[in-house]
């Protein structure tokens, strides 16, 4: 067998199509897309999904449920997991370097789901109630330091001028500009 005697095995390859070109090609006359309409001529170009105007389908159906972005940024820790691991003082690097939750994670979360025996400390990691119960009978206790919410900035309303205030009420008594436009003199009185 030499390089220059290679070739594909026959069958797997075939021409391509070459479209328009005339009746022997094969694909002569019209090339394939029928008789007259938008999608016969040059340029005949409508969106993905255009029924035609009609309501199309995929705006028909209703939208159900999504994916959010940020799953995997908060990592599910078991009681159990806990159990296994070699350190006591046990943070988010201590999570990472034992691969109990993903490098990506960006925090923990202790849930209750098997047993707890050893002592250990639970720093900056978030527990559920039952999780933080078991941990604190076990003997060990949890460091968690709730962050602040952002505050609101509240937008100050401006306060009318007095003098506005007074123009935009009509004097009692005498009547609003062009109240009586249009009308004859002797009837105003």
């Amino acid at each position: 067998m030499k390089l220059n005697t290679l070739k594909p095995a026959p069958g797997s390859k075939s021409d391509r199509h070459r479209v328009g070109r005339g009746i022997a090609s094969g694909w002569g006359k019209t090339a394939g897309r029928g008789h007259k309409g938008q999608r016969a001529r040059s340029g005949g170009f409508h969106k993905v999904g255009f029924e035609g105007g009609q309501m199309p389908l995929h705006r028909r159906l209703p939208k159900r449920g999504f994916t959010p972005l940020t799953r995997d940024d908060i990592a599910q820790v078991r009681t159990s997991e806990l159990q296994a691991m070699q350190a006591s003082d046990i943070d988010l690097a201590a999570l990472k370097a034992e691969k109990i939750v993903s490098h990506k994670a960006l925090a923990a979360k202790v849930i209750l789901s098997g047993e707890l025996s050893r002592k250990i400390t639970l720093k900056e990691v978030k527990a559920s109630k039952g999780a933080r119960a078991m941990i604190e009978a076990a003997g060990g206790k949890v460091e968690y330091t709730e962050k602040a919410a952002p505050v609101k900035k509240e937008k100050k309303k401006k306060e009318k001028k007095p003098e506005q205030a007074e123009e935009a009420l009509p004097a009692a008594g005498k009547p609003a500009k062009n109240q009586g436009a249009g009308k004859p003199a002797e009837n105003q009185a």
